[in-house]
């Protein structure tokens, strides 16, 4: 079970890292969180 939670912890690291990576600014992050958002309400 401690594997998993490193595990878990790393690829959120790694996700974040690439979320602001891709997003050259803060108001770019704003956006891609928004458009994140409002996906996940259409597709319920």
């Amino acid at each position: 079970m401690k594997k998993f939670g490193r595990r878990v912890a790393g690829l959120s690291l790694i996700g974040a890292l690439l979320l602001v990576a891709g997003c050259n600014t803060v108001a770019g992050v704003g956006q891609d969180i928004s458009g994140s958002a409002r996906a996940v309400q259409r597709s319920l």
